[in-house]
C-alpha cells in the first residue's frame, strides 16, 4: 500500500475529492489530507471516506511553523507546510515512502506506472514542468513542479526533506527573490546538491498541464490516453488542472491556450467528476458549496466567443466543427445552470505570484 498526502481548504474541497476518487480507481492506497480549515476537517470526518486520513493543522503544526505563520499569507503558508506534511506522514505512519500530490491533480491512469520508475538506489523523485516554449517560466517559477514528489523513508530521503523544510520555514513567499520562489524553486539545484539521492522523472505523461499540453498530440480515449512528444508516446498518467476557473459564460485558463482535444479528453471528464461529487456529498454536508464559489472579476477569464475562436482555429474552421462547438457551448451553459461551480476557487498555484 502506498501513502499519498495533499492539502486543501473548503474552497478546494470538490477538487480534493476528485483527486481522491481518481486514486480510488487505480489501486490500494492511503491519502493523508491536511485540512487547512475547520470545515474541511469536519466534513471529511463526517463523510468518513475509505482510505482518507484527515489531519488537522493542530495535529501537525509545531513551534517552528507557528512562529512564522503570522508572516505568511494563506497561500504562502500552504507552500510552507508542504515538506512538514510529508515529514509528519513519514513519522506517524512509517510507510516505506510518501508521495505529495497537489490537490488540483487528477489521475487518468495508475500512479504505480510512475512510482515503479524510481530506481532502488535513489530516494527522492521530482517532476519537471515540461513547459511549452511559449509558457516557459523556469527562470522565475522553477524547472520543477511541486505536484508529484516521492520521498522514501530512508536517511537519505529524510536529509533532503529536512533541508527543504528548513528552507521553507526560513523563506517561502509568493514572489521571485534572490533566485527563490515559494517552496518550488528550491528544487532547481537538487540534482547537484543531492547527487545520487534525487531522481528526475523523465515522463511527459506525468504532469500534463495547461502550460505544456499545447505541445502534445493527444491520442486515445479515457483510460488509455497518451501524449506524443518528439515522436514518442507517453501514457497520460495525470493532468494538473492549474488555473482552471469557471464562471457564467466564461472559461478561465490563466490565459493558456488549450486545443479542443485537450478540453474533450481532460477537462470534460474532470468537470463531470466535480458534478458527481457535488451531487453525492453536498446534501450530507448541509448542501454546502464544495467548490469555493467567488465572484469572477469583470476583466478575467475568456469569453465563450474567445473559446469558440480558439476551437475553430484548432479544427481548421470546418462547418462540422463549428456546429459541434456551438452545440457544446449551449450544453455547457445548460450544465452551468444546473450546477454551481467555482469562479475563483482557492488554488494552490505556484506558477503565478498572483495565484
Amino acid at each position: 500500500m502506498h501513502y499519498f498526502c495533499t492539502l486543501f481548504d473548503r474552497n478546494y474541497f470538490s477538487r480534493g475529492l476528485a483527486l481522491y476518487r481518481s486514486l480510488q480507481r487505480q489501486g490500494d492506497f492511503k491519502l493523508c489530507i491536511l485540512c487547512m480549515d475547520d470545515f474541511t476537517c469536519q466534513a471529511l470526518n463526517k463523510l468518513a471516506l475509505k482510505n482518507i486520513i484527515p489531519i488537522s493543522l493542530n495535529e501537525m503544526e509545531d513551534p517552528k511553523l507557528l512562529a512564522i505563520k503570522p508572516d505568511r499569507t494563506a497561500q504562502e503558508y500552504c507552500w510552507t507546510v508542504t515538506p512538514s506534511l510529508i515529514r509528519y506522514c513519514l513519522n506517524k505512519f512509517e510507510p516505506d515512502a510518501c508521495t505529495y500530490l497537489d490537490a488540483d491533480m487528477y489521475f487518468f491512469q495508475s500512479p504505480e506506472d510512475l512510482l515503479s520508475i524510481l530506481p532502488e538506489d535513489r530516494h527522492v523523485m521530482i517532476t519537471p514542468h515540461n513547459y511549452a516554449p511559449q509558457y516557459d517560466l523556469s527562470a522565475t517559477s522553477g524547472k520543477y513542479c511541486v505536484q508529484f514528489m516521492v520521498f522514501r523513508n530512508t536517511q537519505e530521503g529524510r536529509e533532503v526533506l529536512e533541508w527543504w523544510r528548513d528552507a521553507c520555514i526560513e523563506w517561502c513567499y509568493a514572489r521571485f527573490e534572490d533566485g527563490k520562489f515559494g517552496d518550488q524553486k528550491y528544487l532547481d539545484d537538487w540534482l547537484q546538491r543531492f547527487p545520487e539521492v534525487v531522481f528526475e522523472l523523465d515522463h511527459h505523461g506525468a504532469g500534463v498541464a495547461p502550460w505544456n499540453v499545447i505541445q502534445y498530440k493527444i491520442l486515445g480515449k479515457s483510460g488509455r490516453l497518451c501524449v506524443r512528444h518528439n515522436g514518442r508516446d507517453y501514457p497520460a498518467v495525470f493532468y494538473h488542472f492549474h488555473g482552471l476557473r469557471i464562471g457564467p459564460e466564461r472559461l478561465y485558463f490563466n490565459e493558456y491556450r488549450l486545443q479542443s482535444k485537450a478540453i474533450e479528453s481532460f477537462y470534460r471528464p474532470y468537470m463531470e467528476e466535480l458534478q458527481q461529487i457535488s451531487k453525492n456529498y453536498s446534501p450530507a454536508l448541509g448542501n454546502a458549496d464544495l467548490h469555493g464559489m467567488r465572484d469572477v472579476p469583470a476583466d478575467s477569464g475568456r469569453t465563450m466567443g474567445a473559446f469558440l475562436t480558439d476551437y475553430l482555429r484548432s479544427n481548421a474552421g470546418s462547418l462540422l466543427r463549428l456546429m459541434q462547438a456551438f452545440i457544446g457551448i449551449q450544453a455547457w451553459r445548460r450544465w452551468q445552470t444546473r450546477n454551481t461551480f467555482p469562479s475563483t476557487a482557492f488554488v494552490r498555484s505556484r506558477e503565478s505570484a498572483n495565484g
